[in-house]
C-alpha cells in the first residue's frame, strides 16, 4: 500500500486567495421541471432510489433530460447506451450541481459514468493546463484493475475532448506513469499508494485538483487505505467539489463523508441496510471442507455444457494458486488472479478470461470489485452474477 506519506506536509490553504472556479453546470430540462413532486416521488420508487440532503434535484428519465453537450451524447450513442442506470438519473443532476455528493450503489451498477460524464464537462469549464500542474479531476480506487477499468470509460468518454488521463497504480515501473503526469494529464485514476510515491517524489502535485472522486470507498476502508486517503486529501484545496461513490454504507465510510464533504447530498439505490441483491440468484451449499473440491468439479461440469465464464473467488492467494493446480491437472482451463503475481501476468489473466480462451478464473477477495465482465453468465453462490465463492 505504500508508505503513510511522511514526507507530505499539509497544505496550508487560504480559501480567499484561491482562484475561483466554476462547479455547477446544472441546466434542468424543461420536462423535467414540469414534473411534478407526485411524479418524482413515483419514479424514485419505481427505480429503488432514495435521497437524503436538502434542494436535491429532480431525477432525469433520459439521456436527452440531461442536456449533455454534444460531445458527450455522440459518446454515449456510440457507446450504445438506450437509457441511464437508476443511480444515473439521480446522480447526473446532482454532481453537475456542484454539490458535494455520497453515492450508495452494487457494483455494477453504472457508478463509473455517473462521475465520469460530469467529470468531462467540469474539466471542459476549466483553464487549461499549464506546464508543471497537475491534473483537475482525481480518481481514488481501491485495486488496479478498477483503476484500469475506470480509465478504459475516462478515454471512451474524454477522447472528443481530447481530455488526457493518466492511470498511477503499484506493481509496475514507475516510469511510463512518471513520463504521463510530467507530460500533463487532466485526469488522474490512481490507487492511493503509488499516488503518494508520486507526491512525495514531486513527478504531480494535486493544486489544481477542483473534482475529486473517491470511488468503491468502503473497500479502500476495508483495504487499510484511510491513512493514505487523509495524506492526499490533505494535498488538494478544500473548495473542491468531492464526490464518494461506494457499495455501502457502513459507520466507517459515513464517518469518513462527515469529515471530508461539506453540505453533502445523498443518493442510495435499493437499501442502506446491508441484504442480498434481489437481482441476483444465490445458492449457498453447507458441505465439509473435505466435500468443497468435489461440489465445485460437479458444478464446473454442468456448466462447461453451457459455454459459460466462470469466476471463483477465494480468501487467499495459497489456496488460489492450489486451486488453478488442482483444477488444471483436472483438465480444467483455469488461470488464478492475486497481488503476489505481476501486473503483466494479471493483464494477460484478464485478457485470457475475457476472450473465452481460459473461460475459469480464480481470483482472491481483493480483486472482487469492479472485476466482474459483463458476459459472465452462470447463477453463482454469493457474489454478483455468474461467480462462485468457495470459503476456504
Amino acid at each position: 500500500m505504500g508508505q503513510l506519506g511522511s514526507g507530505l506536509r499539509a497544505q496550508n490553504w487560504d480559501v480567499s486567495s484561491l482562484i475561483k472556479f466554476e462547479k455547477n453546470f446544472y441546466e434542468e430540462h424543461p420536462v423535467v421541471a414540469a414534473r411534478s413532486e407526485r411524479e418524482v416521488q413515483e419514479f424514485r420508487r419505481e427505480k429503488e432510489i432514495q435521497v437524503f440532503g436538502n434542494n436535491i434535484p429532480k431525477p432525469v428519465t433520459s439521456f436527452e433530460e440531461m442536456n449533455f453537450p454534444s460531445y458527450i451524447m455522440a459518446e454515449v450513442k456510440r457507446a450504445g447506451f438506450t437509457a441511464p442506470s437508476p443511480i444515473q438519473c439521480q446522480s447526473w443532476p446532482m454532481a453537475l450541481s456542484g454539490r458535494d455528493l455520497v453515492a450508495v450503489s452494487a457494483t455494477g451498477s453504472g457508478k463509473t459514468i455517473s462521475f465520469a460524464l460530469p467529470a468531462m464537462i467540469h474539466i471542459n469549464a476549466q483553464p487549461l493546463l499549464s506546464p508543471g500542474d497537475g491534473p483537475i479531476v482525481l480518481i481514488l480506487a481501491p485495486t488496479r484493475e478498477l483503476a484500469v477499468q475506470i480509465q478504459e470509460e475516462c478515454t471512451k468518454f474524454g477522447s472528443s475532448s481530447r481530455i488526457r488521463n493518466t492511470c498511477v497504480y503499484g506493481g509496475v515501473p514507475k516510469g511510463g506513469q512518471i513520463r504521463d503526469l510530467q507530460r500533463g494529464s487532466e485526469i488522474v485514476i490512481a490507487t492511493p499508494g503509488r499516488l503518494i510515491d508520486m507526491l512525495e517524489s514531486g513527478k504531480t502535485n494535486l493544486r489544481r485538483v477542483t473534482y475529486l472522486v473517491m470511488d468503491e470507498a468502503d473497500r479502500m476502508l476495508d483495504m487499510g487505505f484511510e491513512p493514505q486517503i487523509r495524506k492526499i486529501l490533505e494535498q488538494i484545496r478544500p473548495d473542491r467539489q468531492t464526490l464518494m461513490f461506494s457499495a455501502t454504507w457502513p459507520k466507517e465510510v459515513q464517518k469518513l463523508a462527515h469529515t471530508f464533504l461539506k453540505d453533502f447530498i445523498q443518493v442510495t439505490i435499493g437499501s442502506l441496510e446491508l441484504s442480498a441483491n434481489l437481482n441476483i440468484t444465490q445458492i449457498v451449499e453447507v458441505c465439509s471442507d473435505f466435500e468443497k473440491r468435489g461440489k465445485l468439479i460437479k458444478h464446473l461440469e454442468k456448466i462447461s455444457s453451457e459455454n459459460a465464464k466462470v469466476l471463483i473467488f477465494i480468501g487467499t492467494k495459497r489456496v488460489a494458486d492450489d486451486l488453478t493446480k488442482f483444477l488444471r491437472q483436472d483438465g480444467w482451463p483455469a488461470l488464478a488472479i492475486h497481488g503476489d503475481k505481476q501486473q503483466q501476468e494479471r493483464d494477460w489473466v484478464l485478457g485470457e478470461f475475457k476472450s473465452g480462451r481460459s473461460p475459469i478464473m480464480i481470483a482472491t477477495d481483493v480483486a472482487s470489485r469492479g472485476l466482474v465482465p459483463p458476459d459472465v453468465v452462470y447463477p453463482p453462490s454469493g457474489l454478483p452474477r455468474g461467480v462462485i465463492r468457495l470459503e476456504v
